[in-house]
């Protein structure tokens, strides 16, 4: 697993041991990343939120394109300390804080960092609650008007079409 682009091109990312935890490719990054870009531009100035961050993959290489700063939350210790290897290891510590906790319960506290204008949300598969995940993220105003929430799930899990003023715009398979 390595960054794709930006400032931290080609640097490889520690990951897990066994398959519990399932990180998005780069194969798969490198084309989320892309379509990103083509309807928010510039990474530059951007704030991002990773919630279920694992290794960091996500909001690393958002911060490797140059976005202003991040947001990583995990609830595990080796996420963590896999997160802050990955985040040392790309030179890109200082733009990044690490929480440690269960994101339905550290949502309510992340509004001081917010609103945020890229939130991924990559839940473990069995994870029942996403759609009130969802509806916290509208609840609590963490995503920036005109921002994009990137939610990976099972194929066999299907969002809401909107919920408030978020709205599903785009459903990618990617596998």
């Amino acid at each position: 697993m390595r960054i794709v682009s930006g400032t931290a091109r080609g640097r490889k990312l520690v990951g897990f041991s066994g398959k519990n935890i399932r990180p998005t490719s780069d194969r798969v990054r490198e084309a989320v990343f892309s379509s990103l870009f083509s309807r928010l531009g510039d990474f530059s100035e951007k704030s991002v939120l990773d919630l279920f961050a694992g290794t960091g993959a996500m909001a690393i290489e958002a911060l490797s394109r140059g976005a202003q700063k991040a947001i990583l939350v995990d609830q595990g210790r080796q996420p963590e300390q896999i997160i802050r290897k990955n985040l040392a290891a790309t030179g890109l510590s200082e733009r990044a804080d690490f929480r440690r906790g269960r994101a339905t319960t550290l949502l309510r506290k992340l509004d001081a960092g917010g609103p945020f204008d890229l939130i991924f949300i990559d839940p473990p598969y069995s994870d029942t609650e996403i759609e009130a995940l969802l509806q916290d993220v509208y609840r609590f105003g963490l995503l920036q008007s005109g921002g994009i929430m990137c939610v990976e799930t099972s194929e066999k899990v299907e969002l809401p079409a909107a919920i408030g003023n978020l709205v599903r715009f785009e459903r990618r398979r990617y596998g």
